[in-house]
């Protein structure tokens, strides 16, 4: 269908500079005369960029195409921002590594394409490079920025942000100018294919955390929120018995009455104003509580990294950890005739740990919260009956999947064993349970417990034990966190 002048009007502009830059594309390639093989080879890269997905056939695809069309051989290098390190991380003799290896020199990255030995490397940028002609002259755009650079480090903290990694090509002795010039072009088409499946693959990792981070919150603050509903009921009923209290004070001056009921009256307002109290005390500690997970769970710094950044702060783990959450779990424990079993000694050797106050007080609220679920009541060796919940931790050494001296924290329940396959599956994410049928969850606490240990550089385990289960996590220790003798303890 024909479009009327008016019909594109408002887009005349912006589509006037997209046909300038097809005349200048047009233009550039008649100008490089890469011929038939390299116009082959481009062809195919961008085809089979398109038909495979992952990432590592990617890098396969960037080393394969070289070598299949023009003989060449290429290695292809990433800058790893984590460790400041150039890794090697596929080649087209070893394919892509299991482990990437840190780049030896002469290689190292440079914002413009060298020679070393008998190799030539070129950056792999993100976006549009500084523009280099093929006599190898510097634009004047390249020039512009150089000028923004101080000193040598913003040289290379720019460098670093632009740049993606490098493109070895050899035997060097066998490239003409041409083919220098025409693998920068091709160290560009990398870089542009690169840094997108980046951003997508960035993108679903940010979609994934989200997720994940929807289910901690429902878990642990929209589920624990519906107890201010609770105490908003009692508190409700309170003010009813205010009301009555008014009306009977008022009965009491218009009659003349006999002192023990002024007595009793007093003694109703006495009890009255203790359960007031105590609700108040309930609301500031659950508002505490909420107000500490969200504050751990919404940080802008989650949202902006896809996933949980720690704050790490010293703390003693029983005093600002434990019996807050212990105390906020009190009532649960009760209702459900648990009794709770501290250790004697913690308090007394306790000692300050670097973590994130707020992911690990969750971490006890998941816990504690399957102690109330899930504890079972048992009969010990003497024949009495117990149902409890016990706590403590002591130090290790290369404990299970625990390489290195470490801090056990253990929380142990009465009950049966979970079978020989619930063992390893219940720490995985959705997974509950044989016992958890009719019981309100998820399958997921234990799995967010697994992931914030983790993030802690610890390890997450379960072990059966006499009369019940062991869910425990271990976090690793350096001697500046307690005493030298007690850690040859963990010896």
């Amino acid at each position: 269908m024909a479009l009327h002048n008016g019909d594109v009007l408002h887009d005349n502009g912006e589509f006037a500079k997209i046909r300038q830059r097809v005349l200048e594309k047009s233009d550039n390639y008649l100008r490089y005369e890469f011929g038939r093989r390299y116009n082959d080879f481009l062809k195919t890269f961008f085809d089979l960029a398109q038909e495979f997905d992952s990432l590592e056939d990617f890098y396969r695809i960037c080393v394969a195409v070289p070598l299949e069309m023009t003989g060449f051989e290429t290695a292809l290098y990433l800058y790893d921002k984590e460790q400041s390190t150039l890794l090697l991380v596929c080649d087209c003799v070893q394919g892509v590594l299991e482990k990437p290896q840190t780049a030896q020199e002469p290689i190292k990255l440079s914002q413009r394409p060298y020679e070393a030995e008998n190799s030539y490397l070129i950056p792999i940028y993100r976006k549009s490079p500084p523009s280099v002609t093929r006599e190898g002259d510097t634009s004047e755009q390249e020039k512009e920025e150089t000028k923004l650079f101080s000193s040598a480090d913003d040289a290379a903290i720019a460098t670093a942000n632009r740049i993606l990694g490098m493109l070895e090509v050899h035997p060097l002795n066998e490239l003409s100018e041409a083919d220098k010039f025409f693998f920068t072009k091709y160290s560009n088409r990398i870089g542009y294919n690169l840094h997108n499946r980046l951003i997508a693959l960035q993108n679903v990792e940010h979609i994934r955390f989200i997720n994940n981070l929807v289910m901690d919150i429902e878990h642990n603050v929209i589920v624990p929120n519906m107890y201010f509903k609770h105490l908003f009921n009692l508190l409700r009923k309170n003010i009813h018995k205010v009301d009555n209290f008014r009306n009977d004070i008022k009965e009491m001056a218009r009659v003349e009455v006999e002192k023990p009921d002024y007595d009793q009256c007093i003694d109703k307002v006495a009890v009255l104003r203790e359960d007031l109290l105590h609700q108040h005390q309930q609301l500031v500690k659950h508002h505490a509580n909420i107000s500490l997970f969200l504050e751990s769970l919404f940080r802008r710094e989650h949202f902006e990294r896809g996933q949980l950044v720690l704050r790490l702060q010293s703390c003693s783990i029983e005093k600002d950890v434990i019996l807050p959450q212990l105390d906020f779990y009190a009532s649960r424990l009760r209702t459900a005739k648990i009794t709770v079993e501290r250790p004697k000694n913690i308090l007394e050797e306790e000692f300050q740990v670097r973590v994130d106050v707020g992911l690990l007080a969750q971490v006890y609220a998941n816990l504690f919260s399957n102690a109330a679920k899930y504890t079972k009541e048992i009969i010990d060796h003497s024949g009495n009956a117990r149902k409890a919940m016990a706590y403590g931790r002591e130090l290790v050494n290369d404990y299970g999947n625990f390489v290195g001296k470490g801090i056990k924290f253990n929380v142990f329940t009465t009950g049966p064993h979970l079978s020989i396959a619930e063992r390893t599956s219940v720490l995985e994410e959705g997974i509950r349970g044989k016992d958890s049928d009719g019981v309100p969850g998820t399958g997921h606490g234990l799995a967010f417990i697994r992931y914030v240990i983790e993030m802690h550089g610890g390890s997450v385990g379960y072990e059966p034990t006499s009369y019940g289960n062991n869910f425990f996590f271990i976090l690793p220790l350096s001697s500046t966190d307690i005493s030298p003798d007690l850690l040859d303890s963990a010896s």
